[in-house]
């Protein structure tokens, strides 16, 4: 209906929106200030313990600094209490003392066309409970039993036995004063396409009554008692009043659970949900028969900042976790994120709580990964990437999915782990030293170790990889700006291998400590510029590490160099000769390179690495032609 010009106004002006907050949390009268009209309290969306939802009377504004709630007295009616726009308006202004506007003749129609359906689904919630009751429904009954549904269950969610009759609710919505056209209406009955007299929709099924936001039934769910029915569960058509795509069932209890500080839990059915909340976890829900919509999500969003998918540990399950995945990237972000709990395989909810109890399926969810770890897996899983093509193809799909991220900041921190995760998964050597060392076992020498020169034939070398580390660890920040060289550093000691790895990871772990302990130990490092004055500005610090770089890179660079050189000069020159080209090229090489310590840290003057390569390459090349000639 159209509201007159001034009239949400007058109603946000009458009533102060703490008096409607009020009525749903308990006020931290400690932090709030009640003249000035500004309120704390734990919020209404979410679970915690501290008081970070705050109202301000004078604005009309609630906002919560944890989930990023927000809205004024009409949108806390709508999402606190799962009310209509019209609704809301209808109970502010009840609340005001306002007479709502006259409504169209159309409006009075529709407003009382819904009234009348809602009164149909009551009337078919008692019928259907009381056909369970009967010599029909024992059949139903053992089954429930079976499944471990007591007599509280069945009450507490309205569970009923739909007969194999073919009119049995309809003559009963009949003597009831309900035409026909009505029961077809709510979803309850069927007219056939020729003209032939309705007939029920559920018929020989266990009875699932599927409530909105209030509490009201506005449609079912049936499961078929015969194992041979073409559908072994079948729901209600999309109604007035129903639309599955935006709705969840168990919505009411699982929010009011989820209040009071329960997790909310997404599983696959109805039979699900009933398990987990007999087992205590009360924060439970499930879409309604289809994979889940970017309504139920956001509706699931507004209950929890992070609900928990309850996925059955099979295939189907991890495939309707990875679409998932797709549908909810692009509007992750703060107080919009997903969690998932894949259970063991060939088992739902239902079955491992009746196998392993409670304690089970909380340890599940307690194990739950976040939508980043699913995404990796999904991309990773399975897949070589022994080739720099199917590397750049992970980089690609990685990407892509990121750059789907609407919000800056998540976006950035995806990439940030992804970062992490690509270091761990193609530098596996660096990883393994790592491990080792965290470990404290020994370990064989890798490679690198038993060829390189940096230990035994080159301390410059260690030193200035060790003023790296060094100044790394000092200014954290600057990781990030240099990660791509950082990790082609590879130290050949594993525990600065461990160092560099936790430096990338951004956590610290026993072997990267006593690394750093190591690296700090030495005079020349502590006394290096960036390192000796710590507070120095990151933008000063990161010109001294740029410059560390390109020292250390320099000098391998050359040395690779020196090796190419001696391989050709090989069977052209004698042993002596070899070794004098080695020698000149590490004497420049020193000379180039003083001293790291005191005032002139890494900032001396060096040769750039294209000088040195020609350098190295011209000394070999002239004297490989006077040895020719």
């Amino acid at each position: 209906m159209s509201l007159p010009p001034g009239f949400l106004d007058e109603l946000r002006n009458r009533v102060p929106i703490s008096r409607i907050v009020g009525r749903r949390v308990t006020w931290d009268l400690r932090k709030s200030n009640q003249a000035k009209g500004d309120w704390w309290a734990p919020c209404p969306f979410h679970s915690e313990k501290t008081a970070s939802f705050h109202v301000d009377d004078q604005k009309g504004f609630y906002y919560c600094f944890g989930c990023h709630a927000k809205g004024d007295a009409l949108g806390f009616l709508k999402e606190a209490e799962g009310m209509s726009f019209m609704d809301a308006v209808a109970a502010l202004a009840a609340e005001a003392g306002l007479p709502m506007p006259e409504r169209t003749p159309r409006e009075r129609q529709q407003t009382d066309r819904r009234a009348q359906l809602v009164e149909v689904m009551d009337s078919a919630v008692r019928w259907f409970r009381l056909q369970l009751q009967t010599g029909a429904g024992a059949g139903a009954r053992d089954y429930l039993a079976g499944r471990g549904l007591d007599r509280d269950t069945l009450e507490r969610f309205d569970i009923g036995f739909a007969p194999d009759l073919r009119q049995g609710l309809i003559r009963h919505l009949a003597q009831a004063g309900v035409p026909e056209a009505l029961a077809v209406e709510a979803g309850v009955a069927i007219k056939p396409d020729d003209g032939g007299a309705a007939y029920d929709r559920f018929r020989g099924r266990i009875i699932f009554p599927i409530r909105d936001g209030r509490g009201r039934c506005i449609s079912f769910g049936g499961r078929a008692m015969d194992p041979n029915a073409r559908a072994k569960y079948l729901n209600g058509p999309e109604t007035a009043l129903f639309d599955k795509g935006r709705n969840l069932y168990n919505l009411a209890p699982a929010r009011a659970a989820v209040a009071k500080g329960a997790p909310l839990v997404v599983a696959e059915g109805y039979m699900d949900v009933i398990a987990l909340v007999r087992a205590g976890i009360e924060g439970a829900v499930a879409p309604l028969g289809t994979a889940i919509t970017e309504d139920q999500l956001r509706l699931m969003w507004r209950v929890s900042p992070e609900p928990v998918i309850a996925l059955d540990g099979d295939a189907a399950g991890l495939r309707a976790a990875m679409r998932l995945i797709d549908l909810a990237l692009p509007l992750t972000g703060p107080g919009q994120a997903l969690r998932f709990a894949l259970l063991p395989a060939g088992q739902d909810p239902d079955d491992l709580v009746r196998a392993g109890g409670a304690g089970a399926m909380r340890a599940v969810l307690d194990q739950a990964q976040p939508l980043a770890d699913l995404l990796w897996q999904r991309e990773t899983d399975g897949r070589s990437f022994d080739s720099p093509e199917r590397k750049a193809a992970l980089d690609k799909a990685l990407a892509d999915a990121v750059a789907r991220i609407q919000d800056a900041a998540t976006r950035e921190h995806y990439a940030a782990a992804f970062k992490r995760k690509r270091w761990a998964l193609f530098a596996p050597a660096r990883a393994e030293r790592g491990r080792f060392a965290r470990r404290g076992e020994p370990q064989p020498p890798a490679p690198q170790t038993r060829a390189s020169t940096l230990v035994a034939a080159d301390p410059g070398e260690a030193l200035i990889e060790a003023v790296i580390l060094a100044l790394c660890a000092t200014h954290p920040a600057l990781v990030g700006r240099v990660e791509a060289r950082l990790e082609r550093l590879d130290p050949a000691d594993p525990g600065r291998a461990a160092l560099v790895h936790d430096l990338l990871a951004g956590a610290m772990s026993a072997a990267g400590r006593a690394a750093l302990d190591a690296v700090m130990a030495d005079p020349h490092v502590r006394s290096a510029p960036g390192v000796a004055h710590p507070a120095a500005s990151d933008d000063a610090a990161q010109q001294m590490l740029l410059n560390a770089f390109d020292r250390i890179e320099a000098r391998r660079a050359a040395r690779e160099e020196i090796a190419r050189a001696e391989a050709e000069m090989e069977g052209l020159v004698d042993e002596g000769l070899t070794w004098r080209v080695t020698q000149s090229a590490r004497a420049r090489q020193q000379a180039d390179h003083p001293d790291l310590g005191g005032d002139s840290g890494v900032m001396g003057d060096q040769r750039s690495l294209a000088d040195q390569f020609a350098a190295a390459r011209a000394e070999a090349e002239a004297l490989m032609k006077r040895r020719r000639r």
